[in-house]
Formats: structure tokens, C-alpha cells, sequence
């Protein structure tokens, strides 16, 4: 069960990032250029938001069938803490995915209640691009994180 769900998060990761993208990408533009919101635009945001929550959904039954949820419940006085790698996926990458989940909700529910279709956009563009940059500063790339392969098979 555990191979099974880290295939499908790890795959499930470039959705989340080509649908943020081209959300971003669109609010930006409309805000920017001053254009209609569409349905195309109104897509796009629900493409990202839901994208996010099936990948929160699947983190998190991943955490706990995980190694590293495994550690983090059994180790007393902390010592996941002390273990980089451990830290990482136990604390840093669960808090911060769960905020930019956060975000990327926050960024479709007030640019729908928006009655301004600039303002809209621009909601939309400002919180999508603050989850999209969480998003990317958290994925296990190996920069400053965890080493990662960026396509499981």
C-alpha cells in the first residue's frame, strides 16, 4: 500500500503543478490586462484547488502508512527532529503543504465571491501564486530538501 500511494502522490504533484500554473498564469493575465472572468478561468482555479485536496488527501494516508509518520509517532522527546530527512517529511513538508491547501482555497473562495471580474483575477492571482511558490519551495527536489526521484514508476 505504501509504493502505491507514493506513486500516486508523486505523480499527482504534476497536476497540482501544471493546473497552479496555468491558473496563476490566467488570474495574472486577467488581472493584469484587465479581461472578463471566464469559465475557462473559473475551471482552471477548481482544476488547482481540487488538484490540492487530492493531493492532501493522499499525503495524508501516505503519513500515516509512511516511515517517516511511522517515526515521528514512535520516537520520544523528539529525536525526528533531530534527523533532517526526518523533519522534513514528519513536520516541514506536512505544515507547509497543508497552508498552501490553505491558500489555494482561500484564492478560489474570495475570487468567487469578488463582484469585479479584475478583482477577481487578482485575488485569484495572489493567492494561487502564493500556494504555487509554497508548493514548489516544499517539493523534495533535493536543493534544500530531501532528494526526491521526480517521476516514480
Amino acid at each position: 500500500m505504501y509504493s502505491t500511494l507514493l506513486l500516486l502522490h508523486s505523480w499527482t504533484r504534476w497536476l497540482v503543478l501544471i493546473f497552479g500554473l496555468i491558473a496563476f498564469l490566467r488570474a495574472l493575465s486577467g488581472w493584469l490586462g484587465r479581461k472578463p472572468y471566464s469559465g475557462a478561468d473559473n475551471g482552471m482555479g477548481a482544476s488547482f484547488v481540487g488538484s490540492m485536496h487530492l493531493q492532501l488527501l493522499l499525503g495524508l494516508i501516505l503519513y500515516f502508512v509512511s516511515p517517516y509518520g511511522a517515526k515521528a509517532f514512535e520516537t520520544a522527546g523528539g529525536a525526528v527532529m533531530k534527523d533532517p530527512t526526518g523533519r522534513f517529511f514528519a513536520v516541514e513538508h506536512l505544515a507547509m503543504m497543508l497552508v498552501a491547501v490553505i491558500c489555494a482555497q482561500v484564492g478560489r473562495s474570495t475570487s468567487k465571491k469578488a463582484l469585479d471580474a479584475v478583482l477577481k483575477h487578482k485575488r485569484a492571482a495572489i493567492w494561487f501564486g502564493v500556494a504555487l511558490l509554497i508548493v514548489l519551495l516544499m517539493i523534495p527536489w533535493g536543493i534544500w530538501n530531501p532528494a526526491r526521484p521526480l517521476f516514480r514508476f
